[in-house]
């Protein structure tokens, strides 16, 4: 049976799915672990993400991982992101990175728990603690997979819950850039140094009120661009954020949106081939973007041109009380 410091492994879960004619019948699913407690596990798989009462559970191992990237890659794509969404207050707890933007989003709020604290794993989590509530904060913990298992396994310990499984998905542009072909019957995509008030309203409608922490993060990047889409009378009908950060000089794409009336027409797309245009023009070579795994939607839209899963991680909340 699978253990606590399973998760974030790659495992194999066979299950009992019922009975036919006096023989049980089993399911198997492949994929990662994500979440175990004492009733019942959590996988992610290919096909989306499953959750298997324990009582369910014929047999459980682990395996052995699929292809992934090294963990020196995951490291620098999580810092090249954290450049790309700088919280204002940041400390250093060894090389984990520890970040408040008054709540405005999990990533600029939550520790990155890459690399090592410079202290025992139970005493960095003391810290992060002890840090948040002198900031006023919940203490939050953003941990990639598989490359923080040992620390997930540790908050899994202290009762610490889990947000919905993210995607880090990479693509190169050169290939993005041939799968999405230029629709000249669509309305251009405009590429701005500064959002509008209707692109803030946009996000708005999606993010909440965005407090100037929010402005803060969106603008304080040396190279960023904002994307418009209009209608002919003007009115918004997608946005999106691109900004290039870290010595691969990775594209972050981010805050894409489409307004309702205009969806399943190609905008989304456009977007995605504009940015990939300007970071290309600038020196990118690859892009990054991160999805809730729940999203299927846009998870499907990304897989049509050119992203794969590069990592996930977790973000990990404190218990109340």
């Amino acid at each position: 049976m699978l253990r606590r410091q399973d998760v974030g492994h790659r495992v194999v879960v066979r299950r009992i799915v019922g009975v036919s004619q006096d023989r049980t019948l089993y399911s198997d699913a492949l994929g990662e672990l994500v979440d175990l407690t004492e009733t019942d596990l959590t996988i992610a798989t290919s096909k989306g993400t499953l959750r298997v009462p324990l009582h369910e559970v014929h047999r459980a191992k682990r395996v052995p991982p699929a292809r992934r990237p090294p963990a020196a890659d995951v490291v620098a794509l999580e810092l090249a992101a954290n450049h790309a969404w700088p919280a204002p207050v940041q400390s250093r707890l060894g090389h984990w990175i520890l970040r408040a933007a008054g709540n405005w989003t999990g990533r600029a709020n939550s520790a990155l728990a890459v690399g090592d604290p410079d202290r025992t794993l139970e005493a960095a989590i003391d810290a992060v603690v002890q840090w948040y509530e002198a900031h006023g904060q919940r203490p939050l913990i953003n941990a990639p997979m598989p490359l923080a298992a040992p620390v997930n396994a540790a908050l899994d310990a202290r009762g610490w819950t889990a947000r919905p499984l993210t995607l880090v998905q990479t693509a190169l542009l050169g290939p993005l850039l041939g799968r999405i072909e230029p629709r000249a019957e669509l309305p251009p995509v405009e590429l701005a140094d500064s959002p509008g008030d209707d692109w803030f309203a946009m996000v708005a409608e999606h993010k909440g009120t965005l407090p100037p922490t929010a402005v803060r993060i969106l603008t304080g990047v040396p190279e960023v661009v904002f994307a418009h889409v209009r209608d002919a009378d003007g009115s918004l009908l997608a946005v999106a954020r691109g900004a290039v950060t870290g010595p691969d000089r990775w594209l972050g794409i981010s805050l894409l949106q489409t307004a309702p009336a205009a969806r399943r027409r190609g905008i989304a797309q456009q977007v995605m081939r504009g940015l990939a245009q300007w970071a290309a023009q600038r020196g990118s070579t690859r892009a990054y973007l991160q999805v809730e795994e729940r999203n299927t939607a846009a998870v499907g839209l990304y897989g049509r041109i050119g992203f794969t899963t590069h990592h996930t991680y977790l973000t990990r909340e404190a218990p109340t009380g």
